[in-house]
């Protein structure tokens, strides 16, 4: 399986009405800001997840 950029760096790039548009400082990409959100929250959700199997 292929790891992804975890995004540990990103910037505003731009606001449109209610919404903020980021760009990862790593790999490039850009995505709103809820979706990096909700990137975090499932990801501490794993790492809790994979905690409590071991």
């Amino acid at each position: 399986m292929v790891t992804g950029c975890k995004h540990p760096r990103v910037r505003i790039v731009s606001r449109h009405e209610d919404t903020e548009f980021v760009e990862c400082l790593e790999c490039g990409e850009v995505f709103d800001s809820e979706e990096f959100n909700d990137m975090v929250i499932e990801e501490s959700t794993e790492q809790e997840e994979a905690a409590e199997n071991e």
